[in-house]
């Protein structure tokens, strides 16, 4: 066996790149282990660090900022209130685990080659025996006047977003210099921080370099329809300021002026390339250290990966994804292997801008310039939709490239095809789903040398290859294995497409623990047999074992679903809250910070003065991001679990309800203002909305449901792209059902026309009450409907079903929601009537004693350290730790317990990750794992709850009972 060498590295950066670097250098197990560093290294060899057999690297990173790494891809969400710390992309225990020394907030000052030494701002001399640059770019500010004066900003790092939004506060308009990907993020950025926003780009088209005109008109009319100005063909020319010298004006090359308090240049951005300049290294005539297909430069010591490299191709990057893949090479290399090259990368590109989809891919531009080949043109627009689709053809039919904005579906079956004939024609591609019969082909279709996923380059046939060697079943599983998927996420459908080509067979039961039942067959035996509980269930028709994160909530949905006819009062009851996930236990929804949103009902977004200052006043005192709704809500945002009572307490006294906005029920019913203020208004929607979301509030269904109505036919409240739409018209109402304005937008169809209000509800009630019955989990009604079609055109075996009775069950439909509606009642206010449901709320539990079988809590051990305690049905208690490692927060206690092929496992609340909780290992990831905690004993943990905690806040003042909300009139019992 080859001797280990164990060698220094020094690692000049910790961005992503950077990050990649060590993560691709740790799965080739070429870092050395804190138990190697701790023995004396043998001297240093003169010949080049890819020369020795089997090295070990033992890592100094110089970082610049004092924070480790973190996602740059989603910065601007720091701004919609996420906690910076959810971006990171490392932890301390892989750092420790690979014996990285980490050196934060002091970086690089000087490279001496000759010496093989880094010196840094603080004077520390580093060694090394290999050097990679990995300090990507800086941000381009055009040298006009006024450039530097306060008020003016970039946008890349952490910082700047605390700076940005910090000064924020006290401005009310701001300009972004720059239209391209990182000017449309700090866009979206200044409208979220509330600021009237320009956009000014030099280029004639916002975006240049990703798409074309045809394209910048459909994500320009998007991004001028949500308030953002857009001016383009216009450079900057000076920042005036006031007489503080603070910025006030931008004046344009044109002339003309706009008010900005704020000035955020995006214009591009610069390789930092100054280090190697000094160090005597070749740079591009363009910037960028010049590398080759290994990423080393004309310094065999020293590589350079990231925004920061002139790679082999003559070009710098400045893509995320090239940079995983200049990190790869570099990990070969240093690994002693070096097959992987870098000689160029695919920039294909998926996005989210201002809430409107852009991908391009290939050469999105070709048009036989510098000789290749002239293309054909394939064009699909709609206007209406701010839709615009574009596939470059050559001559041969082979895809030279496209473009995607508005709608970017495709992309994922598009991309791989890039080079390569379509296998289908460009039609099946471009227009909406089920369009003249066009459906695009599937993953069968693609070449094994396809790339599927850019960011890791993973090929179709290795993701093939890995599902036939490991028996793969899932779209987690491919993840694990290849790491597809885990970059952008944009080829997840992809993978799933992979799988059902293997002929992977799903299975028809929920999970392990019912292998054998789907949902609807489950329903149908807790209906017929009035089984009560989970446990009665699994002891007739499960497997065994504890339950899991899939089968239990689909229990609870159901159970809550048939509590009118099984006598359950509440889903917390009982055994019922060790079924629910996080959002159904808390009645609120979990984000990605461990904090809940809190969404009142507002019935057809009809609301009063007094409850609108209510709902102020709450945001204020408890200091929550309040947003509207595309759905006619108002959500509050950064609720802690403990607060949630009190915060309740008060809306319920405004008037309020649950608006159920975590459950899988009926979220909203939207409406226009219809015929009372409209003058083309046929119908009263408002009033129609408000008795729609008052009826069926509260149903649990396979999954959300919302609601639209329509006064005319001028669809204001797009009531087509929802599950229940409804549209007056001069007759009375039509019904339109299954709709999505999802990731698959999807129209509705229409079940029944001019029908009056007594028939519209009799018809949605035998709609709803079917598709709680045969739906499948987390199946939309979408989805449902084309699925019963089978292979049918629109709702026909719906009207034979539900207009024509064709099962004799409408009546039984009918009667079954009539149980429903007399049996609801508001699920918060039931929780503060109840002691034992509001001790859940607490932060911490005060002792073992307490807990619940099934059901974790949080506790403060006698150290300080907060674990998380569950208990099993057998007695057995487990103490892990309560941070999640992928997201940071503190919520591992509030998932779901159950068990994995027979290990007692706890699922992440926020991705369902699972961990045994007898070693704290991650099943889903072995790269992850919880600290496992001494098991305390009773009334050794704390603290109890304290002044502020739920259980000794006041209330304020009794809670009234349940009034109209907000109208005037009864709510409905029964249908009109």
């Amino acid at each position: 066996m080859a001797a280990q060498r164990t060698q220094t590295l020094v690692l000049i950066g910790h961005g992503m790149v950077g990050h990649r670097l060590l993560e691709a250098l740790a799965e080739r197990g070429a870092l050395a282990t804190p138990t190697a560093l701790a023995t004396p290294a043998a001297p240093s060899s003169p010949a080049a660090p890819s020369s020795p057999p089997t090295p070990h690297w033992r890592v100094t990173v110089l970082a610049e900022e004092d924070v480790p790494a973190y996602d740059r891809v989603h910065l601007s969400s720091v701004f919609a209130g996420t906690d910076p710390g959810l971006l990171g992309l490392s932890t301390p225990e892989f750092l420790s685990a690979h014996g990285v020394d980490l050196r934060l907030g002091d970086p690089a000052e000087h490279i001496d080659p000759a010496a093989r030494t880094v010196t840094t701002t603080s004077g520390t001399v580093v060694r090394y025996d290999a050097l990679v640059l990995a300090t990507g770019s800086y941000p381009f500010v055009p040298p006009i006047p006024g450039a530097d004066a306060p008020g003016c900003f970039t946008y890349r790092t952490l910082y700047d977003v605390d700076a940005l939004t910090s000064y924020a506060e006290h401005a009310r308009t701001g300009v972004v210099i720059g239209g391209g990907l990182l000017g449309l993020e700090a866009a979206g950025a200044l409208r979220t921080l509330g600021l009237a926003t320009h956009v000014v780009e030099f280029a004639p088209r916002l975006m240049p370099l990703q798409v074309d005109d045809g394209g910048a008109a459909a994500l320009r009319a998007t991004i001028e329809s949500m308030g953002v100005s857009v001016h383009t063909g216009v450079g900057a020319a000076e920042v005036e300021t006031d007489a503080d010298g603070r910025a006030r004006r931008l004046r344009l090359s044109d002339g003309a002026r706009l008010p900005a308090d704020v000035v955020v240049f995006s214009a591009g951005v610069r390789p930092r390339d100054r280090l190697a300049r000094e160090a005597g290294l070749a740079v591009g005539d363009r910037g960028g250290v010049v590398v080759d297909e290994h990423c080393r430069t004309t310094d065999p010591y020293v590589y350079a990966i990231g925004e920061c490299a002139q790679t082999s191709d003559g070009r710098v990057y400045g893509l995320v994804a090239p940079g995983y893949q200049m990190a790869e090479a570099v990990a070969d290399r240093l690994a002693g292997s070096g097959a992987t090259l870098f000689t160029g990368a695919d920039t294909s590109t998926k996005l989210k801008l201002l809430g409107a989809d852009v991908a391009s891919f290939g050469d999105p531009f070709a048009d036989g310039r510098d000789g290749g080949p002239r293309a054909t043109e394939i064009v699909f627009s709609d206007g209406r939709e701010g839709v615009y689709k574009k596939l470059l053809l050559g001559p041969d039919g082979q895809l030279l490239g496209g473009i995607l904005v508005g709608d970017a579906e495709a992309y994922g079956s598009l991309k791989p095809h890039a080079g390569r004939r379509l296998p289908a024609p460009p039609e099946a591609f471009l227009l909406p789903a089920g369009a003249a019969g066009t459906e695009p082909p599937g993953a069968g279709a693609l070449p094994d040398d396809a790339v599927v996923c850019s960011c890791h380059n993973v090929t179709k046939g290795a993701v093939a290859a890995a599902i036939a060697e490991h028996g793969l079943t899932d779209v987690g599983g491919v993840k694990r294995r290849t790491k597809a998927g885990t970059g952008c996420g944009g080829c997840v459908n992809t993978l799933q497409a992979v799988l059902d080509a293997a002929g992977v067979e799903k299975s028809r039961g929920l999970c392990e623990h019912f292998p054998e039942l789907s949902r609807p067959e489950l329903y149908a035996l807790v209906r017929a047999e009035h089984i009560r509980s989970y446990t009665e269930l699994m002891e007739r028709y499960g497997s065994g074992g504890a339950g899991c994160a899939v089968c239990k909530p689909v229990v609870a949905n159901v159970l809550g679903t048939l509590a009118p006819e099984l006598g359950l009062r509440h889903v917390l009851d009982g055994e019922q809250a060790a079924l629910q996930d996080s959002n159904d236990l808390f009645l609120a929804n979990l984000q990605k910070d461990g904090t809940y949103s809190v969404v009142p009902r507002v019935p057809g977004g009809e609301i009063t003065a007094g409850q609108l200052i209510a709902i102020g006043e709450v945001a204020r005192d408890h200091g929550l991001y309040s947003k509207i709704t595309g759905g006619q809500r108002i959500d509050l945002f950064g609720a802690r679990k403990e607060e949630l009572p009190v915060i309740w307490r008060r809306l319920l006294a405004a008037g309020f309800e649950s608006g159920q906005a975590y459950g899988k029920s009926l979220r909203t019913v939207k409406s226009c203002v219809g015929s009372r203020f409209c003058r083309f208004g046929q119908g009263d929607s408002v009033r129609l909305a408000i008795d729609l979301e008052l009826r069926y509030r509260g149903l649990r269904a396979p999954h959300k449901i919302k609601g639209g109505v329509s006064g005319c036919l001028r669809e204001c409240a797009e009531a087509r792209g929802k599950d229940i739409g409804v549209i007056a018209t001069a007759g009375g109402w039509n019904l339109y059902v299954g709709g999505n304005g999802g990731t698959r937008p999807r129209h509705a169809d229409l079940l029944a026309a001019d029908l009056t209000a007594a028939a519209l509800f009799a018809l949605i009630d035998r709609f709803l009450m079917y598709y709680v019955r045969t739906g499948e989990r987390l199946e939309r009604t979408s989805a449902w409907l084309e699925r019963i079609a089978g292979g049918g055109v629109g709702p026909a075996h719906l009207r034979e079903v539900l207009v024509e009775d064709s099962l004799g069950i409408c009546a039984e439909l009918e009667a079954q929601m009539d149980r429903h509606v007399a049996a609801y009642r508001d699920e918060w206010r039931a929780v503060l009537d109840d002691p034992a449901a509001l001790a859940r709320f607490e932060p911490h539990v005060a002792g073992v004693e307490f807990l619940e079988p099934g059901r974790g809590r949080a506790a403060v051990l006698a150290d300080g350290t907060e674990a998380a305690l569950f208990r099993d049905g057998d007695g057995t208690v487990y103490a892990v730790g309560n941070r999640d490692p992928f997201s940071g927060a503190d919520v591992i206690a509030d998932g779901i317990m159950g068990s994995r092929d027979g290990v007692p496992v706890v699922a992440s609340p926020l991705h369902k990750q699972e961990f045994d909780l007898r070693t704290g290992a991650c099943l889903d990831d072995p790269a992850m794992s919880l600290p496992v905690l001494p098991v305390p004993s009773a009334g050794s943990v704390g603290p109890v709850p304290s002044a502020g905690s739920v259980a000794t806040v006041p209330p304020a003042g009794p809670v009234p009972p349940v009034r109209p909300l907000p109208s005037a009139r009864p709510v409905p019992t029964a249908r009109p």
